[in-house]
């Protein structure tokens, strides 16, 4: 997947997550967990930069979901005091939003035949090879999608629909 459609598949897991905030009486943290999951899609693609990590390697793995999970969950921890987000503490919402905002980007990497090696360092790919990376029609629609769906869930969340 490209960045279009990588920002599309962020706005697809995310809508539920935002949608529920909201409907709990969370809007601020919505509002924060789609920025981050915008702001941070790419992430996993870091390894283009790195050249001692090969790409689609261990960023794109279960660990190194947990690795950014726990790091976000530190920071939760440190800041929280006694904050809290629907009932669950800012250290277990803040794993989950650095788990979810990279789990978003290995869906729309296992979209494409290259698929992504979730159990790294196993060396089994995971993909269901529905599309190229470099697909214009589909990072398109998947960007349009993820603006749809996220439109209208904020929509109905927040009385306009």
């Amino acid at each position: 997947m490209y960045r279009k459609g990588h920002l599309g598949v962020s706005m697809l897991v995310f809508a539920p997550v935002g949608y529920w905030l909201v409907a709990v009486g969370e809007p601020e943290p919505a509002l924060l967990t789609g920025a981050v999951m915008l702001w941070l899609a790419m992430l996993p693609d870091i390894d283009h930069r790195l050249p001692v990590i090969e790409h689609r390697g261990v960023t794109h793995s279960l660990l190194f979901a947990g690795l950014i999970g726990g790091l976000f969950g530190a920071v939760g921890i440190v800041i929280s005091g006694a904050f809290s987000v629907a009932g669950v503490s800012l250290g277990v919402f803040g794993f989950l939003l650095g788990a979810l905002t990279v789990g978003a980007h290995l869906v729309g990497d296992m979209l494409t035949p290259a698929g992504v090696p979730l159990l790294w360092p196993l060396p089994q790919t995971y993909s269901l090879s529905l599309t190229r990376a470099d697909n214009t029609v589909a990072n398109y629609g998947l960007f349009a999608v993820g603006i749809v769906v996220t439109g209208g869930w904020a929509a109905v969340a927040f009385g306009v629909a």
